[in-house]
């Protein structure tokens, strides 16, 4: 299944290494190495589609169901004042990997965000939290 060459369909498959927050059957949900804040987390659907209208209904259904249950639990987790649902399609929009994903960024009232590189050590902390609460 999926993509030999993509990250997220390495990481499906277990040949890449994520702090994964989530997982069924057809959604795998993991921290982001790049986070915007602490919690910033990836809902990635498990089948390779490079756009979200590539996606047939029932999989957006799923897809955003699981984003919208990791906002809750990740606002919970961190004490987040609000959380930012965000999925980009083409290069124009700023899509970076070519396989649909849904971002789920939680916000601090006081903290303005800036994009970094997370430690392991961090993601799999923040991950076990948000995990807690699903």
């Amino acid at each position: 299944m999926g993509n030999a060459d993509c990250i997220f369909c390495r990481i499906t498959r277990g040949e890449a290494p994520a702090s994964v927050v989530y997982e069924d059957e057809d959604i795998i949900a993991f921290m982001d190495i790049r986070p915007v804040n602490p919690g910033h987390t990836l809902v990635v659907p498990k089948r390779h589609y490079a756009y979200i209208w590539e996606l047939p209904d029932e999989e957006v259904g799923k897809l955003f169901v699981t984003a919208r249950r990791i906002a809750a639990a990740t606002k919970e987790a961190l004490d987040a004042d609000g959380v930012r649902i965000v999925q980009l399609s083409g290069r124009a929009a700023g899509q970076e990997v070519f396989h649909v994903h849904v971002h789920v960024i939680p916000y601090y009232d006081a903290k303005a965000p800036q994009r970094r590189r997370a430690t392991q050590e961090e993601l799999e902390r923040i991950a076990a939290e948000i995990r807690k609460r699903l």
